[in-house]
């Protein structure tokens, strides 16, 4: 148990030493998202982050906002050869030429399941019939299981259980804070 200097008890994995992480931890990991630009820069985010840390994408959070229009999902749609070559040599994000590719036609992929589903919040969330599940154990899950199945049928990439857990912690759909940290009961409607 970690001892923090402003007597809350907080998830294991919130670094005390980052502030961004903490921040992070407690301003929006885990309070639910129904706007599609925040389901977006999620989305990409997660899928960066497979293999890798959350830590890790987090601290290149900034240079990815820049670095994928403020992630505005029409412009990231219309990016091209180019821009894919551009952001390769960017050092403010992480340069793996496969998940830029993925991140690109994941973006078009998203934009097609908003206008079929009149939001990509509203095809998200009728996975659990609008409502938050609590689980801060598992890694992934029936959910998760499903919900990458049917990304990856639709043709995204990246989209692994693990990385769908993890997308659905951040997003809000499930709650995984721990049932000790001052976050798990509260309201994160907020």
């Amino acid at each position: 148990m970690i001892s923090w200097q402003d007597g809350k008890t907080r998830c294991f994995w919130a670094n005390p030493k980052n502030e961004r992480y903490v921040r992070y931890h407690d301003e929006e990991w885990g309070r639910p998202v129904h706007d599609d630009q925040k389901l977006f820069e999620l989305l990409l985010l997660e899928c960066f982050q497979a293999g890798l840390s959350w830590e890790c994408v987090l601290n290149k959070r900034e240079g990815f906002r820049q670095a994928f229009a403020d992630f505005d999902l029409d412009k990231v749609c219309d990016f091209t050869e180019a821009d894919v070559d551009r952001l390769v040599e960017n050092p403010e994000i992480i340069r793996h030429r496969r998940k830029i590719e993925a991140a690109i036609n994941n973006a078009r992929i998203f934009r097609k399941m908003a206008q079929e589903y009149g939001s990509f919040a509203q095809y998200l969330w009728q996975w659990t019939e609008g409502k938050v599940i609590y689980d801060c154990v598992n890694t992934t899950s029936p959910l998760s299981d499903a919900l990458s199945k049917d990304l990856k049928k639709r043709g995204m990439k990246f989209v692994g259980s693990t990385t769908i857990q993890s997308y659905l912690q951040a997003a809000g759909l499930i709650n995984a804070h721990q049932p000790d940290c001052f976050l798990y009961a509260q309201d994160t409607k907020k």
